[in-house]
């Protein structure tokens, strides 16, 4: 993008912000150019070793369609479908390794998604030279190095060929999960910075193009940068949606958190509204946070919060009340949402939380008071 190209975007996302404030102020109700699809991450793919059964059971879609929601996520690491010798780390040639019986239980997920009439998100959690999270050996640095471009762009259009059929309604693709520029690709604590924005732009458009050559009608989804929390002004012209983070303050959303976190056992007690170490967190402080996401919205650029929730380990209360303000938020600019994940530490089912009340759910604990929250969205 060209400096001209870029003032006038960031001007947009300024303006937008002074006019979310005046539509607020008038109670007139946002917009968004995506729908406000509720619902959560299945963490079927997840891993890089996940070629096993699914754990995603075809009631859980039906529990989902019968509580009112309408989306699910798939976050998949690209090497879990994939043939390569798992003894040893992946060469650059294996990433291009296609296992058809992989990705036919990819397949099965989707298709039960449809069958419940769920909009599905395919996301690489992990592409080729990139994860948020370490503990698998990447042989090159997506945001650096050629040859993993083409092995992302290669990916998607391997998906988008798949799919080309599918109404852009029913998927969409999220190219890639919470971007940074990580100093070392394969250490979990080293320093995380914003992607910059010129080469964040052209890994964007190179692998959207990617994807509409198999179907120009594909919708796209670009995780926010700097991790998922700031908006891509960089891409607002490339008819590419753009998905934030529900997890603002990290001191609430993972307390405790050892792969967040790095001296998890000494964190400050969380609290909402409160003091907590050196910060005083509150809705104010939320309202400020998704202003810029708002306004991106409001310009005319689709909007959804692909990620959102709380680890186990935070006091039951304190969850529900700051995630009552962050989902109001949200809603009032019909931002809808996928929480990390349905069932297990962030979920509403099998949580593992030990200051809740749960209720038996076919075997399952249910999180009842945590759903009520989430159907009012």
């Amino acid at each position: 993008m060209n400096r001209s190209a870029f003032l006038k975007q960031s001007a947009l996302i300024a303006a937008g912000i002074g006019i979310t404030k005046s539509l607020q102020a008038a109670n007139v109700t946002a917009t968004n150019k995506l729908p406000k699809w509720k619902g959560f991450n299945l963490l079927d793919f997840f891993t890089p070793g996940a070629i096993g059964a699914l754990t995603t059971k075809e009631e859980h879609f039906k529990w989902m369609q019968d509580w009112g929601f309408d989306f699910v996520r798939i976050p998949i690491a690209y090497p879990s479908y994939l043939e390569f010798d798992r003894s040893r780390n992946i060469t650059p040639d294996e990433v291009y390794h296609i296992s058809n019986a992989a990705v036919e239980k990819i397949d099965t997920l989707v298709a039960m998604a449809h069958k419940y009439n769920m909009h599905v998100s395919l996301n690489l959690h992990r592409a080729p030279g990139y994860c948020i999270n370490a503990g698998f050996h990447e042989p090159y640095n997506l945001w650096k190095d050629d040859a993993a471009q083409q092995a992302f762009y290669f990916h998607w259009n391997m998906w988008a060929k798949r799919y080309k059929n599918v109404s852009p309604a029913k998927i969409s693709f999220d190219l890639v999960n919470e971007p940074g520029m990580r100093e070392d690709m394969n250490d979990q604590h080293s320093k995380v910075s914003a992607v910059p924005g010129e080469v964040y732009r052209k890994v964007a458009k190179a692998a959207a193009e990617a994807i509409r050559k198999e179907n120009p009608q594909h919708l796209v989804i670009a995780d926010g940068n700097n991790v998922g929390s700031t908006v891509i002004t960089e891409i607002t012209d490339l008819d590419i949606a753009q998905s934030c983070r529900g997890y603002n303050p990290g001191l609430i959303s993972h307390y405790k958190a050892p792969w967040a976190n790095n001296d998890p056992e000494h964190m400050p007690e969380p609290k909402w509204p409160g003091q907590v170490g050196n910060q005083y967190l509150s809705r104010e402080m939320l309202e400020k946070f998704y202003e810029p996401w708002i306004a991106l919205a409001n310009s005319g650029v689709g909007v959804h919060c692909g990620e959102c929730g709380c680890w186990n380990k935070t006091p039951h209360h304190v969850f529900l009340a700051w995630f009552t303000d962050l989902l109001d938020i949200l809603s009032a600019s019909k931002i809808g949402f996928a929480i990390w994940n349905f069932t297990g530490d962030f979920g509403v089912l099998d949580s593992g939380r030990t200051d809740v009340a749960y209720k038996d759910w076919y075997g399952h604990k249910l999180d009842e008071r945590f759903l009520d929250v989430l159907k009012k969205a």
